[in-house]
């Protein structure tokens, strides 16, 4: 392990720093969360603010309100932090399970990976973005322009009459609550010590607990009733529970105003110079290319097969080609190009960001190798109504809910992280590796979810330790975009996974149907292929729906077996990682969780 060092007094350059700090609507006075150092790659002396940097409005505002504000303020930011975890786990519960009824409804089963893929690709463009925002201006108004986005989102999906129209909301809804979420995350780092910090994180993210066995239940009710107010229900209920969240940061910002730590100020740039400004602060021409370069070379692995020709076809070519070269320009351009980018090259590449970050990406690609079709397999292959197979996928919700409590108090009792990723990733290797075996016709129900508990336990271990892993190697002002980069990661992973389960699927699935169902059926392979509701209206012991269940186990066999080869170099991605001692580290002050 490598030395701590820990520094004490204060910084004589940081006051003239504050003193010519501006941005478009504040100035604020002495930074009141100086950092306490930790081990960086390469080594320097501190994490506090380099002499280039300067700490954002966003960040300041944030150690102004935990400086100010009560132990009361505190406790209800964090209660409606919890409850907005509730509504986004409620939700996702509830659409995740109507979801392939609602893209079947317009004969679009095989499409599930692809919109994921989207909602990935843009999820992940727009974290770096969503960092910025919280950053530069106010932590309250990003999170309400986030919930502004889910909102409208979930009025798109609850109106929506055609896949088009489906697809655009489920981007939007994507974006608008990864955002959200992330969004909550940074406020809990802001008013969390890093020693405690992974039982904030399990605190707010509890709520899944709950919505494992109410979710699946409503989302029966909402398909028997209407399904669209399995959407439209959200998009009333979230402003309502986001509203008291804004309104605390908001009150304890004008208190820290009153107080003399924050002053307004204006930058006195022109409209022409902070347009320009904020093209350079917002890095659009990276986000550009990163998010077209994503979305051309994922989905032609999709794509593929639903084209006459398809490796060969001109379009599928072009669009990799295309994407490869924008993903690579990206990279360029934010190491040589970019005057503001997103994440500190000193960070970029230290070990243990990049580490925690290929450790998430190779996670979260060994999980959508398969889930996405999950819900419709346990249906399909098992027989099982909506409620009970949401019951079955949301085990990890249950598990991993009450595990985060334990990873969390682990990591505050000894003050590191890294041993707990080392029984972690081979524990999901275990649990993904068991499913090949036991995801076939016949085999008991409870194989399968003792398969999910185990990677249940594993997964809810990796979330939380990555996240601290980012954050011990940042300073207060750079924590937003680490995990911002973090869930990047993550998404441009889920978005690969599914873009390796969708490549799977069109090539096993419809190959198999048309090798194994029986004589009288085998013409309506394609409508079966498309249609969920059509695969399960086939009796049980039937030969058509026994070729229906074999084709899917065929399918789902490939998918797991990708997601298990590909957990495997996440054994390496943790030992990358440095064993740094979180517990002697301070990033924030004030009254704290």
């Amino acid at each position: 392990m490598s030395d701590l060092h820990t520094l004490s007094g204060e910084n004589p350059e940081q006051e003239a720093r504050n003193d010519k700090y501006e941005d478009d609507e504040n100035k604020v006075g002495p930074h009141l969360g100086a950092s306490h150092p930790v081990d960086p790659y390469p080594p320097v002396d501190q994490l506090g603010y380099s002499d280039e940097e300067e700490p954002q409005n966003g960040v300041l505002q944030m150690e102004a309100i935990t400086a100010v504000w009560s132990k009361r303020s505190l406790t209800v930011v964090y209660i409606f932090m919890f409850l907005l975890y509730f509504v986004n786990a409620f939700r996702s519960a509830i659409t995740s399970n109507l979801g392939a009824y609602v893209v079947s409804g317009f004969e679009a089963h095989s499409l599930i990976p692809v919109i994921a893929i989207v909602g990935n690709v843009m999820s992940a463009a727009s974290y770096m973005l969503v960092a910025k925002i919280l950053n530069l201006f106010d932590r309250s108004y990003g999170f309400a322009f986030m919930t502004l986005l889910g909102v409208v989102g979930l009025i798109l999906s609850a109106t929506c009459t055609n896949i088009a129209t489906y697809c655009a909301a489920e981007v939007f809804t994507s974006v608008g609550f990864t955002s959200l979420i992330l969004s909550i995350d940074i406020i809990t780092t802001d008013t969390s010590s890093l020693r405690d910090r992974g039982l904030a994180y399990a605190f707010t993210s509890s709520p899944y607990i709950i919505t494992a066995f109410a979710g699946p239940k409503s989302a029966e009710g909402f398909y028997d009733t209407n399904w669209r107010w399995g959407y439209g229900s959200f998009a009333i209920i979230l402003p309502f529970v986001a509203a008291p969240l804004f309104s605390v940061l908001q009150y304890n910002k004008i208190k820290a105003t009153r107080q003399g730590l924050l002053v307004k100020n204006k930058s006195g740039r022109t409209w022409r110079e902070a347009i320009w400004f904020y093209i350079i602060e917002f890095d659009l021409l990276a986000v550009f290319l990163l998010a077209g370069g994503l979305v051309l070379f994922l989905l032609p692995f999709s794509l593929a097969a639903s084209t006459s020709d398809e490796w060969r076809s001109a379009s599928i070519v072009s669009m990799l080609v295309i994407g490869f070269v924008m993903l690579v320009a990206f990279g360029l351009v934010e190491r040589f190009v970019s005057p503001k980018p997103f994440i500190p090259y000193v960070l970029l590449v230290d070990r243990t960001v990049l580490g925690a970050c290929l450790c998430d990406l190779t996670y979260q690609i060994a999980y959508y190798c398969w889930a996405s079709y999950f819900q419709s397999y346990l249906q399909v292959v098992f027989n099982l109504s909506i409620s009970t197979s949401g019951y079955i996928g949301s085990t990890f919700d249950v598990v991993s809910g009450v595990w985060l409590l334990g990873v969390g108090y682990l990591i505050r009792k000894t003050g590191y992280f890294r041993w707990l990723l080392w029984i972690a990733v081979p524990l999901y290797l275990l649990g993904v590796g068991l499913m090949i075996h036991f995801r076939q016709p016949g085999m008991n129900i409870g194989y399968v979810v003792m398969c999910q508990i185990f990677i249940a336990f594993a997964g809810g271990t990796m979330i939380i330790c990555q996240q601290v892993a980012v954050l011990s190697v940042a300073s207060h002002n750079d924590a937003a975009a680490m995990l911002a980069l973090l869930g990047l990661f993550g998404n441009v992973g889920g978005a690969v996974g599914n873009s390796i389960s969708g490549a799977i699927w069109t090539h096993i699935f419809p190959d198999a149907l048309q090798r194994l169902l029986p004589a009288e059926t085998v013409g309506n392979w394609e409508t079966i292929y498309e249609d969920l509701a059509v695969q399960l209206s086939y009796e049980v012991g039937d030969p058509t729906r026994y070729a229906i269940q074999m084709a899917y186990a065929e399918a789902q066999s490939k998918m797991l077996i990708a997601g298990t080869a590909v957990m495997g170099l996440a054994i390496v991605c943790v030992a990358i990682i440095r064993n740094i001692k979180v517990s002697e580290i301070e990033q924030v002050k004030g009254m704290l969780f």
